[in-house]
């Protein structure tokens, strides 16, 4: 499991001018059930991603078709961890 934490590297009105090409990708990486949970950091400087995509390559390989990635306008930083414990309601997390 990973967690991609997107940082913007530049002004908000050019990372809106992709939004909606993002949040598609972003759909459509849901439906292939390679993403859990995404949304906004506050402030708005990125956002963070929780992905159950296996391999490290394979999960970069996916980031490559981000329209924020493909136009350079984020970084993305991946980190990779095991979860032991969870809530009730999280607990397919640990399989």
């Amino acid at each position: 499991m990973f967690i991609i934490n997107l940082t913007y590297k530049t002004e908000l009105e050019k990372i809106d001018q992709f939004l909606i090409e993002h949040i598609e990708f972003l759909n459509e990486q849901y439906e292939l059930g390679h993403f859990l949970a995404s949304g906004r950091k506050i402030p708005r400087t990125g956002g963070i991603i929780l992905s159950n995509v296996k391999l490290q390559s394979e999960l970069e390989k996916i980031i490559e078709k981000d329209p924020f990635k493909k136009n350079e306008l984020a970084n993305y930083e991946l980190t990779e961890f095991v979860p032991t414990k969870t809530c009730e309601e999280l607990n397919f997390l640990m399989k």
